[in-house]
């Protein structure tokens, strides 16, 4: 992990991350250098996959029921 997370390392790697990556990364924030500009972007990259992960499930379970 990275010692310092800094808004140009953030900017470079956000994409790349897992959901688990950015939650790590997220909690140790939140019990580390508590930086509210830090924390809301990565909660705001957290939400988004999570959000991707579970409308997948969403979708494949419609899929499985509709057939489509």
């Amino acid at each position: 992990m990275v010692e310092q997370v800094t808004w140009r390392w953030l900017n470079a790697n956000a994409h790349r991350m897992t959901e688990d990556e950015v939650q790590a990364m997220l909690e140790d924030e939140m019990n580390t250098a508590r930086r509210p500009d830090i924390i809301r972007r990565l909660h705001q990259r957290y939400s988004a996959l999570r959000t991707a992960r579970e409308r997948d499930v969403l979708m494949a379970r419609l899929a499985l029921h509709t057939g489509a």
